[in-house]
This record gives structure tokens, sequence and C-alpha cells, in this order.
């Protein structure tokens, strides 16, 4: 979650942080984080142009229970460690946990300290995947990842880029980096 604020601030968003345990109790990461960061309640949080649930698998039922979805994009940045999905995606399981958002899985094929520091490296940018079923969703989630600098590749649709980008497929843990042109 502190990776994915620290992302939305180099792209110059204001960020709205929320944990299950209130907003007093992130004091020391809005200090941490800085200028526009603000500790809010999860209504707060969830109220935003667009939300990330970065919370454990198994926390996020309890995490998004109760909320009501305004057709926002949702970026999906969990992993389902030891998690039987029942030959579905994480992605699917999550989707149906949020009816009414615009589900787009991204930013969880990095580790939280790389996708957390500055993208550009080796005079390039770092890649970063996502996959959805909403193209004004993923557009969203595309500016938002490239205004803070990393390079964005579209996967495609939620189930099958989903399949490549969740624990068992084919990308978590790759750190690629998109170089510059050679000329």
């Amino acid at each position: 979650g502190q990776a994915l604020a620290r992302t939305a601030l180099r792209a110059g968003r204001q960020v709205v942080i929320a944990n299950s345990r209130g907003p007093e109790s992130l004091a020391p990461v809005v200090a941490d984080l800085g200028t526009g960061v603000s500790a809010g309640t999860v209504g707060e949080a969830a109220a935003a142009e667009i939300v990330a649930i970065a919370v454990p698998w198994s926390s996020v039922p309890a995490a998004v229970s109760g909320l009501q979805w305004d057709g926002q994009p949702v970026i999906d940045a969990t992993n389902a460690w030891n998690a039987d999905l029942g030959g579905r995606t994480s992605s699917e399981i999550i989707a149906d946990l949020v009816p009414g958002a615009r589900l787009v899985k991204a930013a969880n094929t990095l580790a939280a300290d790389v996708l957390g520091a500055d993208p550009h490296d080796a005079g390039g940018r770092r890649v970063i995947f996502l996959s959805g079923d909403d193209a004004p969703a993923k557009a969203a989630v595309v500016e938002l990842f490239d205004a803070a600098g990393f390079f964005p590749i579209d996967l495609g649709a939620l189930i099958t880029g989903g399949r490549m980008q969740q624990l068992g497929g084919p990308l978590p843990s790759h750190n690629l980096v998109r170089l510059p042109p050679v000329r």
C-alpha cells in the first residue's frame, strides 16, 4: 500500500490511505510519505477517483465488505498466497467482491521496495503489467503509472492477463526495464 502511495505521489496525485484500525493509526505512515498524503476511513479511501486494494489476500473480503462502488477503477494489487482459487484467477474473485467497480489487475508483480522506488533505471523505465476488461479503467491506470515514470504494458483481458500476473503465472517477480531505443 505504501509503495502504491509513493507511486501515486510521483504521478502528482493526492493520496488517501486507510486501514482497518482507523486514520489515527496511520499518522507515522502519513508523516513518512509526506505532503500529498492523508489518512482517512476505509470509506473515504474507497471514494477516491482510483482505488487500490493492497492488503494480504486473507484480509481482502473484510477490507472491502460493505463498501459501495460507483464505477471507479479499482487496482487489484493482491497476491493469493497459498490459496485455493478453484480454477479461477485471483482477480475474478476480487471482481466478485467489488461489484460496481471497474477492476484492473496491476502492481502485484513487483516487490514493494521496487514498486515504491523511482522507476527510472539504467536510462529506461521500469515495466509494470496490467490487465482488465474495461478500457477506460485501464486507460486511467495506465495514465497513473505512466505519469509516475513506469512503462505500462497492457496484457489484455482480466482473466487472461490476470492469470499471467498472479502467483504461479509467468510474470510475478520479473523486474524488467524498457530501455530507450538505440540510435
